[in-house]
C-alpha cells in the first residue's frame, strides 16, 4: 500500500509528463517562425560576411599607398575649405576687393547699410556667413566712422538716377533732399541682399540691391525708388537693369509720373543727366590733346602687362 508521500511525487510525475506531452505537441514557436527565423540570421550574417570582406578588399594594405592616399584627401579636404571659404565666407572689404571673377558671376552678396550720401548711391558692410546673425553671432559690425574706413563697398543703385545734390560749390536739384531723406529711412542700417554687375568709372560697384525682409520675398530697391517717385530710369550709356530690363523700368517709372509721385510732383522738372549736364564747368568738358591721349594709353598698356 502506497504511502501518502508517494502518492504526491507519483502525482507530481504525472503532471511532470503531461506538461512536456504538451509542449511537443504545441511547441511556443511555429514551425513557419522557426525557418524564418533561421533564414533571416542566416541571410543577414552572410550579407554582413559579405559587406565586410568587400570593404576589407577595397582598403589598401601597403603603407606607401596609405600615405599617399591620406596625403591626397588631407590636400583635397584642404583646397576644398579654402575655396569655399574665399568664395562664401570671405568678407569683401571695399570695391577695390571686387574681384573681375566675381563681377563675370554676377555674385549675390548680404551686407548692413552703414551709410547713405546721395539719392543713388549706399555704402555696405559686407556680412559673409552665418556668424553675424543670431543664434550663431561672434562677429559685430563697426559703428565708428574710424573703423568704418576702407571696410565697406560703394555701392551705385543700378538702372536709377537720383536728383543731385550740392556739392564742389554746386546748387543741390529740386528734390534732391527729398529723396535721400527717402533713401536713408528706407534702407539705413537696414539687412540687404545685392547682385554685383559692374565698377564704374568712380570706382563704384553698380548692383541691384534688394531689402531684406523675414516672411516674404525681398523687395527690389530700383524698382521701389521709380514707383514712389525718389529716382528716374539711367539712360546713360553702359547702363545696368538687372533682371527686369529698362522697358520694365520705364513702364514703372511712366506710372509715377502720371501719378505726380515724388519728383513728378514739381512743376518744372528736369532730368538729372540734364541738370548734371547744365552744371558742368568748363574744365571738367575739356578734351585732352590726341598726343597725351596717346601717352597715358601707352602707359597704361605698359602697367596692364607689367601687372599681368
Amino acid at each position: 500500500m502506497d504511502t501518502p508521500n508517494a502518492l504526491v511525487c507519483s502525482q507530481q510525475r504525472r503532471q511532470e509528463d503531461y506538461m512536456t506531452d504538451q509542449e511537443d505537441r504545441y511547441p511556443y514557436t511555429s514551425p513557419l517562425e522557426t525557418v524564418t527565423s533561421l533564414f533571416s540570421s542566416s541571410s543577414s550574417a552572410s550579407s554582413s560576411s559579405n559587406t565586410k570582406s568587400s570593404i576589407n578588399d577595397w582598403i589598401p594594405k601597403d603603407p606607401i599607398v596609405v600615405g599617399i592616399v591620406s596625403a591626397a584627401g588631407a590636400t583635397c579636404l584642404t583646397l576644398g575649405s579654402i575655396a569655399g571659404y574665399r568664395r562664401y565666407w570671405r568678407r569683401i572689404r571695399n570695391a577695390n576687393s571686387v574681384t573681375t571673377g566675381m563681377l563675370d558671376r554676377r555674385t549675390w552678396i548680404r551686407g548692413i547699410v552703414t551709410s547713405v550720401g546721395d539719392g543713388d548711391n549706399l555704402r555696405l558692410y559686407h556680412t559673409p556667413g552665418p556668424f553675424f546673425r543670431y543664434p550663431f553671432k561672434i562677429r559685430s559690425i563697426p559703428s565708428t566712422t574710424k573703423e568704418l574706413k576702407d571696410e565697406t563697398i560703394h555701392i551705385r543703385i543700378a538702372g536709377v538716377d537720383a536728383p543731385e545734390n550740392a556739392h564742389f560749390g554746386q546748387p543741390a536739384q529740386p528734390h534732391a533732399k527729398e529723396s535721400l531723406e527717402w533713401l536713408r529711412g528706407t534702407i539705413l542700417g537696414k539687412r540687404m541682399r545685392c547682385q554685383l554687375l559692374a565698377k564704374d568709372q568712380y570706382n563704384r560697384i553698380v548692383a541691384v540691391p534688394y531689402i531684406n525682409r523675414l516672411l516674404w520675398f525681398d523687395k527690389p530697391l530700383p524698382l521701389l525708388m521709380l514707383k514712389e517717385g525718389m529716382a528716374v530710369v539711367y539712360e546713360a550709356g553702359g547702363a545696368e537693369y538687372g533682371p527686369w530690363g529698362i522697358d520694365k523700368m520705364k513702364s514703372i517709372e511712366a506710372k509715377a509720373r502720371s501719378s505726380k509721385k515724388g519728383l513728378w510732383s514739381l512743376k518744372k522738372f528736369e532730368h538729372p543727366s540734364d541738370f548734371k549736364a547744365r552744371m558742368k564747368r568748363p574744365d571738367e568738358v575739356r578734351v585732352p590733346s590726341t598726343s597725351n591721349a596717346k601717352s597715358r594709353s601707352l602707359l597704361g598698356r605698359i602697367w596692364g602687362w607689367i601687372s599681368g
